[in-house]
């Protein structure tokens, strides 16, 4: 199954509706913004860091213990979106809009935020079983918690690069720098800001890297496990839009489709002279991939046409 997608259907503008680049970075900077206001509030109010970590900062924050995950279950996904440390989160986003902009300019805008929750759930499943697995994985279990969106910007970047290990940014230089050396780079910056003898956190962030491949490699023979979560996301839009027209059935393919299980009759296009120039005049004015579907046909048959 080839995971890219035609160039006239995927590319995303940042200012597009449904961007889903775009919404991942705005609800990464809001979560930071209100939860760096809470804290401030907590120091006016002469509490301590301790006190906001308690009470607020650790409800986020995916914790290690297996029993504290069964009272915060939202956690598993609550963490990926969740950063104290300033220039974490600001290199965090660079990467994201890095990889995430280059994922949706070869696969389309609806493979990215799935991506992102499968890396971050992954690295959430082994670093809570690193903690009883592997011993002396850190210090204490009770006080242990993973947090910010490395698992997650390292599933888009393996994902990213396994689509297209030979894609080249920067052109001006030599040609480009091939996306795996990028890739290798992000890594080795990801992995040299875990602390030292922090194991599970590691294995947390090679666990988010891997599903990204996984992800990828399961896509590639037909096992697409973006569709349950974007179907899910549009019907939560539904939910919230009444007023969204919903797309009629075509009562005719799916009498042809799901009884007779033949395929319905198929207009095809008359080529004439007047039709091909019109055709053309539009790739001059706004460029190929501005054409229809029925307009590439119509090119495709008066070439082959010609041929004979």
């Amino acid at each position: 199954m080839d995971v890219k997608q035609d160039n006239y259907r995927k590319r995303m503008y940042l200012g597009q509706d449904g961007n889903a680049l775009v919404q991942l970075l705005v609800l990464n900077a809001v979560i930071f913004v209100v939860l760096k206001f809470v804290y401030v509030c907590f120091i006016l109010g002469s509490s301590s860091e301790a006190s906001f970590l308690t009470h607020v900062y650790n409800w986020f924050v995916l914790p290690a213990s297996l029993e504290k995950i069964a009272w915060r279950p939202w956690t598993l996904i609550s963490f990926m979106f969740t950063d104290q440390q300033l220039f974490r989160f600001i290199s965090n986003m660079f990467w994201l809009w890095s990889f995430g902009y280059i994922l949706q300019d070869l696969t389309g805008n609806r493979k990215l935020i799935s991506i992102y929750l499968y890396g971050g759930i992954g690295g959430a499943l082994v670093y809570t079983l690193a903690h009883y697995i592997i011993p002396n994985a850190h210090v204490r279990i009770d006080e242990d918690a993973l947090a910010a969106a490395n698992c997650s910007i390292a599933a888009v970047a393996v994902a990213t690069t396994i689509v297209s290990p030979d894609y080249r940014i920067f052109p001006m230089i030599s040609g480009g720098i091939p996306l795996w050396i990028l890739t290798l780079v992000y890594l080795l910056i990801n992995f040299s800001g875990v602390e030292n003898g922090d194991i599970a956190t590691y294995l947390a962030y090679g666990a988010g890297a891997g599903t990204g491949f996984l992800f990828i490699y399961l896509l590639r023979r037909g096992t697409d496990g973006s569709i349950w979560i974007n179907q899910f996301f549009d019907w939560c839009e539904d939910l919230f839009n009444p007023d969204k027209k919903k797309k009629p059935k075509n009562k005719k393919d799916e009498f042809y489709y799901n009884v007779a299980g033949t395929q319905p009759y198929k207009k095809i296009p008359n080529i004439t002279q007047k039709r091909i120039d019109e055709i053309l005049d539009k790739i001059n004015q706004q460029g190929y991939r501005f054409l229809t579907s029925e307009e590439k046909e119509i090119l495709r048959r008066a070439a082959e046409e010609e041929d004979l």
